[in-house]
C-alpha cells in the first residue's frame, strides 16, 4: 500500500500537539500537493525534502504522484521541523522503509540539501507533548540530545543526518556524517554583564528597612510591586536584588521555563535547565511585542513570558509606550498573556514578579519636602506623566513603596544588614507553606489564588475582614483591592510563621500591614523585629 504515516508535533504557543505527516506515493500524473493547513516553510519543505533524499542516495518517486497530508488537517502547522517527519513517511510510502518501523516515534528536525539535519526551535515542549501522547521515542538532531532527554522515560536519538535515521530505523550501520552546528547566538553575548547580578547582594544596601521587607513580602508571594522616589534614590539597585533573594526553581517551574527558553531559541544547549530565578529588565523604549511577545509567523514569547517564575524589572515605568503598560493587565490579573491574530490564538506563561520603577516627575528631582525638592517641572508636567500609569494598572500593583535616599542617620552601624541568603532562606521558607497549601491545585501562590477559592476556603478572620470591609465602604480600596490585601495578609501571615517558628494565621495585625503595603505608607516592623529577636532568627 502506497500509504505511510509519521509523526512530529505542531506549537501552538507554548502547547504542543500531536500531528500526523500522512503521505500517499501512487500512479498518476507526476506531482506534489501539500494540505492540511500547512504554511509557506512546510510547503518549501518538499525541496529541501527531495533534495536531501537524492543527496543521501535515496529515490525520490520523481515519476508519481505524492501527496503529504498533515492531520488533524484545521489545525494550523509551521515550522522546518516537519522536515524529517515528511522524508521518512514518504519513504515508508514508497516501500524503502517499513511502515511498522515509524509507529510510536515521534521525528523532529529540520533538513539541508545535503541531507544533514539543522536544530528546531522548541525540542522540549514538543517532546514533552509526545510524551503526554504516550509517545515514547523521539528522533532529533545530536545537539538537542540533552534538551530532548530532560523528559521523564522518554528514548532519545540524536543524529546528524536522514542517512542515519534511515540506518538506525533499519538497524543498520550508522553512516559516518559531520556533526550538527549547534544553534548560535546564545553565549556569544555575554558581553552584557550578566554575571555581575550574581555578585550582588541585599547586604549592599544600607538602610532601606522598610523597603527590604517590601520586597521580601513581594518575593514570597509572588505580589507586583511599585518602588517611586528620586533618581538616585536606590530603586534599581534594589530591583536588581530581588532575584537574589528568590529561591531555586522546582522541578516543575524548571521544567516550564526551560521549555519557554527552548520555544524562544535561548536554551543554551550545554547549559542544561534553567535553575535559577531569571531575570529581564527591557528598555523603556522596548516594542510591544519585544514585551509582550508575538511577531510575525509563528508567535514568539516575550521578556514577560521569558521571565516567568521570575523578575521582570520595567524602569522608568511611565516612559513605556502605552500599548506595552496597558497591555500588562491581563498578566497582571492572570497570570498568563494571550496573543490573538486573525487565524490564531496562543497563550503563554506570564508568572513573572513584575517590579515597576519610576521617579516622581520627568527630571526625577521631586520630593515631598520642601527643602530637598529641586524639580524643576511644571505641574502639568507632573500630572501628565504620573497619568501614564492609568488607574487600572495601578490598582493591579499589590506593594507600593516610596523609596527615599538614605542618609547617614538611616544606617545603624552596629546592626549587622541582612544578607540575601539570609532572606532567601525566609522566601523559600514562606513558598513551601504556600505550595503544601495549595498542593493540587492550579497555582503555587499567595498571589495567584483566584478571588473565589481565597474566600471560601481560606477567608479573614471576621475582626480582620471587617477592617478590608471599612477601607471599602470608605472608598480606599476597590473590589479587586479588597482581593489582593487578603493575598497579601496571608503572605505576611506566612513570613512572620518563618520568623517566629510557630503557626500564624492572617488576622487583622496582618491585614493592616498589608493595608500600609498596598497604599505605600510607613511600615511598623517592630513587632516582627521583637518575635523574630526572641527566636533568635534576625
Amino acid at each position: 500500500m502506497p500509504f505511510a504515516t509519521a509523526r512530529c508535533v505542531a506549537l501552538d504557543g507554548a502547547v504542543g500537539h500531536l500531528i500526523d505527516v500522512q503521505t500517499d506515493v501512487s500512479v498518476g500524473q507526476a506531482t506534489t500537493v501539500v494540505v492540511g493547513r500547512a504554511d509557506t516553510s512546510l510547503r518549501e519543505g518538499v525541496d529541501r525534502v527531495r533534495m536531501a533524499l537524492v543527496n543521501s542516495d535515496l529515490r525520490w518517486p520523481a515519476t508519481k504522484r505524492c501527496t503529504f497530508l498533515f492531520s488533524p488537517a484545521d489545525l494550523r502547522k509551521s515550522g522546518t521541523h516537519f522536515d524529517l517527519a515528511m522524508a521518512v513517511s514518504l519513504l515508508a510510502a514508497d516501500a524503502q522503509l517499513d511502515p511498522a518501523w515509524l509507529d510510536g516515534v515521534v521525528f523532529i528536525g529540520e533538513l539541508t540539501l545535503a541531507g544533514g539535519l539543522r536544530p528546531a526551535l522548541g525540542v522540549l515542549p514538543m517532546v514533552l507533548a509526545a510524551a503526554a501522547a504516550g509517545i515514547r521515542r523521539v528522533y532529533v538532531p545530536e545537539p538537542q540530545v540533552a534538551e530532548a532527554t530532560m523528559v521523564p522515560d522518554m528514548e532519545v536519538i540524536g543524529v546528524r543526518s536522514l542517512g542515519q535515521v534511515v540506518a538506525e530505523l533499519r538497524c543498520d550501520e550508522l553512516p559516518l556524517a559531520p556533526p550538527v552546528a549547534a544553534s548560535t547566538g546564545l553565549r556569544l553575548i555575554s558581553w552584557r554583564g550578566d554575571e555581575r547580578l550574581d555578585e550582588l547582594d541585599l547586604a549592599d544596601l544600607r538602610g532601606m528597612a522598610e523597603e527590604k521587607y517590601a520586597v521580601e513580602v513581594a518575593a514570597a508571594g509572588g505580589h507586583p510591586i511599585q518602588l517611586s522616589g528620586p533618581k538616585g534614590c536606590g530603586k534599581t539597585s534594589l530591583a536588581e536584588r530581588i532575584p537574589t533573594i528568590l529561591p531555586d526553581l522546582t522541578p516543575e517551574e524548571s521544567l516550564e521555563l526551560t521549555a519557554l527558553y527552548s520555544l524562544a531559541g535561548a536554551l543554551d544547549p550545554g547549559g542544561g535547565m534553567v535553575l535559577r530565578p531569571p531575570f529581564a529588565a527591557p528598555h523603556h523604549d522596548a516594542s510591544k511585542v519585544s514585551v509582550i511577545g508575538g511577531g510575525s509567523g509563528r508567535v514568539q514569547p516575550g521578556e514577560l513570558s521569558r521571565a516567568h517564575c521570575g523578575v521582570l524589572f520595567l524602569d522608568e515605568f511611565p516612559l513605556f509606550r502605552s500599548d506595552v503598560i496597558e497591555a500588562l493587565r491581563q498578566p497582571l490579573e492572570n497570570g498568563d498573556i494571550t496573543i490573538a491574530r486573525r487565524d490564531e490564538s496562543v497563550t503563554l506563561p506570564a508568572g513573572a514578579l513584575l517590579v515597576l520603577a519610576s521617579n516622581p516627575c520627568p527630571c526625577g528631582n521631586w520630593t515631598r519636602s520642601s527643602q530637598t525638592n529641586r524639580c524643576t517641572c511644571a505641574e502639568t508636567v507632573r500630572r501628565a506623566y504620573r497619568a501614564r500609569m492609568s488607574g487600572p494598572i495601578v490598582d493591579r500593583i499589590d506593594v507600593v513603596r516610596n523609596v527615599v535616599p538614605a542618609s547617614p542617620s538611616s544606617h545603624d552601624p552596629f546592626r549587622v544588614a541582612e544578607t540575601s541568603a539570609e532572606v532567601r532562606m525566609r522566601v523559600g521558607a514562606a513558598r513551601q507553606r504556600q505550595h503544601e497549601r495549595y498542593a493540587g491545585r492550579g497555582w503555587r501562590l499567595n498571589g495567584h489564588v483566584p478571588s473565589p477559592r481565597l474566600k471560601d476556603t481560606w477567608p479573614l478572620p471576621p475582626a480582620a475582614q471587617q477592617v478590608i470591609d471599612a477601607e471599602m465602604l470608605a472608598g480606599r480600596l476597590s473590589a479587586r483591592g479588597a482581593v489582593r490585601v487578603h493575598r497579601l495578609a496571608l503572605t505576611v501571615a506566612d513570613l512572620r510563621s518563618v520568623r517566629s517558628r510557630r503557626d500564624v494565621t492572617a488576622g487583622v495585625d496582618e491585614v493592616r500591614t498589608a493595608l500600609r503595603l498596598r497604599s505605600g505608607q510607613p511600615l511598623d516592623l517592630a513587632m516582627f523585629r521583637a518575635e523574630a529577636s526572641e527566636e533568635g532568627v534576625a
